[in-house]
């Protein structure tokens, strides 16, 4: 199916399980909207990516534009001015529709990332680097060589010599109708290797969607919405020579979670992170933990309490303490999606319901950032003023 539409199609799903609870409880957090998406000519809408929180300033992606379906990048300063840095589409081989849930990276003064479709001459994605005064370069097009990757939804990493890695949902070498997706190297000199191809052996992990993680020793981790021995998604740890290892299948039937769309994040032990958009003790979506050796332990079953809010999209994030922080898609006392905030020992506290105060966004797609203070950032996908979405901050 393509991915597109397997994408809209999981949004109107979890639509359609959207409950209205009331409750007395109240926002244990304050939330600012810092910018409502729609706001000035040729801003964009719809930001489904989380945010980079670097020298003092947010930056992020929007998907889109009120008018259009090419997206932009976006700064907020320190100052809280929000400027469009550059708009998708601007030049012949452009990207368009960036997707990458997982966001921006910076290094050496600029800015990296992928657009889902655009580029020259497949239409099937790009990776491009952005000064902050506003240029860009298209690193990589997709699609151009056999086996190679196909719509990137997921931004990128460096590694310490400054080569990048990401994921494309479809294309490589895989089995499955329009490939299986891929994980790829795009060296400082703007070279592509395709490290692996999803689908190539049986019950692998298929269509990769979050962004990767470093450990300690340079390998690199992930998820992916599909495949495993369920069929419920995966975790998966890929060596530095190439060799794929799926760390944990989810079972689909058993109350675990399952359709993994965020990355993973490691705790100081070793142990990895992350959130399932389904599954768990109410079919609403988990938080999990996973041990170097491949044991898994629920923290986090969503749904399970009036006005909770259910199926996480995005990555989790720690503090200082060891808790960790994200947001559901979903649920809470408006049906709009919550922060919440999840003790090491599994205790969830609700920060925020969205749908609490007029122009409030809703749908949070993406994870959540720090700023040194401690102050929380992230984006909603709808809602806002003009409907196209918003950056808000959720203050201790």
């Amino acid at each position: 199916m393509n991915r597109v539409l397997r994408f809209g199609l999981m949004v109107l799903a979890a639509l359609g399980s959207i409950f209205f609870l009331t409750s007395a409880s109240a926002n244990a957090q304050s939330e600012s909207v810092l910018h409502s998406f729609g706001s000035i000519p040729g801003d964009g809408a719809f930001p489904y990516g989380g945010l980079l929180f670097e020298e003092g300033n947010l930056y992020g992606t929007t998907h889109a534009n009120p008018s259009g379906d090419f997206g932009n990048v976006f700064e907020i300063t320190a100052e809280g001015e929000y400027e469009v840095l550059y708009n998708f589409g601007s030049q012949s081989g452009d990207g368009i529709g960036p997707r990458p849930f997982g966001g921006l990276a910076f290094r050496g003064g600029k800015l990296y990332g992928t657009a889902f479709e655009g580029g020259a001459p497949g239409g099937v994605g790009t990776v491009f680097d952005l000064t902050l005064k506003g240029k860009e370069k298209v690193l990589h097009t997709f699609g151009i060589e056999p086996g190679d990757g196909v719509y990137p939804a997921a931004g990128v990493i460096f590694d310490k010599e400054g080569n990048l890695y990401g994921t494309t949902e479809e294309g490589g070498a895989g089995i499955c109708e329009g490939g299986c997706g891929i994980v790829y190297e795009v060296t400082k000199s703007g070279e592509e290797k395709v490290l692996y191809s999803f689908g190539g052996q049986y019950q692998d992990a298929v269509f990769p969607t979050a962004n990767l993680t470093f450990d300690k020793a340079g390998n690199l981790y992930g998820t992916t919405d599909g495949g495993g021995v369920y069929a419920g998604g995966t975790v998966f740890e890929l060596s530095a020579a190439g060799v794929e290892k799926v760390l944990y299948s989810f079972n689909r039937q058993s109350g675990d979670g399952n359709y993994p769309a965020s990355g993973v994040v490691f705790d100081k032990k070793g142990n990895i992170y992350g959130t399932t958009f389904y599954g768990g003790i109410y079919g609403q979506g988990t938080v999990f933990e996973l041990s170097s050796s491949g044991e898994e332990k629920l923290l986090y079953s969503f749904g399970g309490q009036p006005s909770d809010g259910i199926n996480a999209y995005g990555s989790v994030v720690f503090d200082k303490e060891g808790n960790l922080y994200g947001t559901t898609f979903a649920g809470g006392i408006y049906g709009q999606g919550t922060v919440f905030e999840l003790s090491p020992s599994g205790k969830e506290k609700l920060l925020y319901t969205f749908g609490s105060q007029a122009g409030d966004g809703n749908t949070p797609l993406g994870g959540l950032v720090f700023d040194t203070a401690g102050n929380l950032y992230g984006v909603t996908a709808y809602g806002g003023v003009y409907g196209f979405g918003t950056v808000f901050e959720i203050t201790p």
